[in-house]
């Protein structure tokens, strides 16, 4: 689907997360590391991944961009798939 196809609410989820709430679901839940290890380690793999995007001497704005994203889907699987546990 091209991004004109998409509705506001989905364009907004784009430029959050990168891409859309459903496709991110979509792969974390599919991933061997939800699977296997659960919510947590795969929000960990992605703080390790933005403390690498950190370690670049010169970032452009694609990387800051990357980083950003990368941390907004972290609080997303955060909140979805761990605080919403404990508060159940």
């Amino acid at each position: 689907m091209r991004y004109n196809d998409l509705s506001e609410k989905e364009k907004s989820e784009v430029r959050m997360y990168g891409v859309t709430e459903a496709g991110m679901r979509e792969a974390v839940e599919s991933s061997p590391s939800f699977r296997f290890s659960g919510p947590a380690m795969v929000v960990a793999s992605m703080l390790s991944d933005a403390q690498e995007l950190m370690s670049y001497e010169q970032p452009d704005f694609n990387t800051i961009e990357d980083q950003r994203q990368l941390l907004n889907r972290a609080k997303f699987i955060l909140f979805t798939y761990i605080m919403d546990k404990e508060t159940v």
